[in-house]
């Protein structure tokens, strides 16, 4: 057992060093790696298994909405980015630019997409013509490069994957409502597969993305009691459509400017999981996600008919559809424990000679290291229950993180002192002011995350001026 004790030494705890230890996971956990470009990293097989599994539940979610998959360009050229004002300064000091084409000089620099909107506004400038050629429903899976001046394994890169839908419609209302179908999809996977409880809400204008109108924001809490940003859904309104001389002839036989939508997440969400989830032995995944959902380990391999049992149990499981490896190598079951713990697999299955005797074997939780003796009769059933249980107690305890370090608070030096000694979410009133959101930033050293939908009334004035409060805000210290 000395090289189990050696493999968790291997990981920073989180209390003594939070962001250290989530390097040490990504790291340990063999989900990604550094590239000799700064902020570029390697995708690992296992970190890109997990993506895999991402990318089927939502994609799926997708289609069920009536979406389709496109791809567009990664280039694109200067002039095009140009012509939406907000949207080019958002992003110009995170454009990287091809200025040469084999060993000439471009004409015109093209810029490596930060985002697409630009191009899809081209692309449907050409294909939308009448109100028959409405609603266009298209997401892309695609890689983005942003040049961001530091960065963190899933949190922070320059190329990260995503996806990204952008859609148009013809009226406002079918747009907002778009909007806010694809910021409850993500809602739906944070909590129901990723076991992250959500604040749903709206973007300050201060936060709004860059040219929308209105930006839809889900804001999961961390093990360190920041904030982290799920997935924002934008409605643009027909800013974009006007800027690119969009238009499209309705029922009405008058030319209309459709109105847009962009939504997406990214690889981000695999650090928020892990940051939920993870714990001083490793990474924690939840069953859904989870590439392994059990690894079965078998006792005393060497000794007559140990592996065929195992892999007849292993044989039942596949059949029912759960996602099982064995470890039959020749490493310790020290070791091997360590292993699958730090690799965060949901469920570890045991079972040797005596198992065998007693028609039995043991099962291991990872999220809490709860080990049970279970009959190997419906041991399918048995571990399609125990998974169910690992997945709703990761979403309890996670829900109790936020539920718990969330609190109403009166004046601004409140928010600060509560920030100062606990973390968490602050919620106040707010006037509406962007002044007094910089105020708040400025001396309590939060930004706001979101106008929640729920609002909840804590007072009538703005703890910051004093003046009426229209909204309910919630404040946090983000990655």
């Amino acid at each position: 057992m000395a090289q189990d004790k050696k493999q968790v030494e291997q990981i920073t705890d989180m209390e003594v060093d939070f962001a250290k230890w989530f390097t040490d996971v990504c790291k340990k956990a063999e989900l990604i790696d550094y590239s000799s470009i700064k902020g570029v990293f390697i995708y690992r097989p296992y970190g890109y298994a997990i993506w895999e599994n991402f990318q089927k539940i939502l994609d799926g979610m997708f289609k069920e909405t009536g979406h389709e998959n496109v791809y567009l360009p990664m280039l694109i050229p200067e002039s095009l980015l140009q012509k939406e004002k907000d949207h080019v300064e958002g992003f110009a000091p995170e454009c990287a630019w091809v200025t040469m084409g084999g060993a000439e000089k471009l004409e015109e620099r093209y810029c490596i997409r930060p985002t697409s909107e630009t191009l899809f506004c081209e692309h449907y400038k050409d294909i939308i013509h009448s109100h028959r050629d409405l609603p266009k429903l298209y997401n892309q899976w695609c890689s983005v490069l942003r040049w961001e001046k530091t960065s963190r394994p899933f949190l922070r890169h320059r190329e990260f994957l995503w996806q990204e839908g952008h859609t148009m419609h013809a009226t406002a209302e079918e747009a907002i409502a778009e909007t806010e179908q694809m910021f409850n999809i993500y809602a739906d996977f944070c909590e129901n597969y990723l076991a992250m409880p959500v604040v749903k809400g709206r973007k300050t204008d201060k936060e709004k993305f860059s040219g929308a109108e209105a930006t839809y924001t889900v804001e999961c809490m961390m093990h360190d009691k920041k904030a982290l940003q799920a997935g924002t859904s934008h409605y643009f309104g027909d800013g974009f459509a006007k800027a690119f001389d969009i238009t499209f002839t309705g029922s009405d036989n008058k030319p209309h400017h459709p109105f847009q939508t962009s939504w997406g997440v990214s690889t981000r969400l695999i650090g928020g999981v892990i940051m939920t989830h993870g714990d001083n032995n490793g990474l924690v995944l939840p069953p859904k996600i989870a590439p392994t959902q059990v690894i079965i380990i078998p006792v005393a391999q060497h000794k007559p008919g140990v592996l065929e049992a195992n892999e007849t149990v292993m044989a039942k499981l596949k059949a029912a559809g759960i996602r099982v490896k064995m470890d039959a190598s020749d490493q310790s079951a020290g070791w091997k424990f360590a292993e699958y713990e730090m690799k965060g697999v949901p469920l570890r299955l045991e079972m040797g000679p005596k198992d065998m005797e007693k028609n039995q074997c043991v099962l291991v939780r990872r999220d809490n290291g709860e080990k049970s003796f279970v009959s190997l009769d419906n041991i399918e059933e048995t571990v399609q229950t125990m998974l169910d249980k690992v997945q709703q107690g990761l979403y309890d305890k996670a829900k109790r993180n936020l539920d718990e370090n969330t609190y109403a608070c009166a004046t601004v030096e409140e928010v600060k002192e509560k920030m100062a000694t606990q973390g968490g979410f602050a919620k106040t009133m707010w006037c509406g002011d962007e002044a007094c959101e910089l105020k708040m930033k400025e001396i309590a050293g939060v930004s706001s995350r979101c106008i929640p939908l729920e609002q909840e009334h804590l007072g009538d004035v703005c703890p910051i001026c004093g003046k009426p409060a229209k909204h309910m805000v919630y404040w946090g210290v983000a990655y």
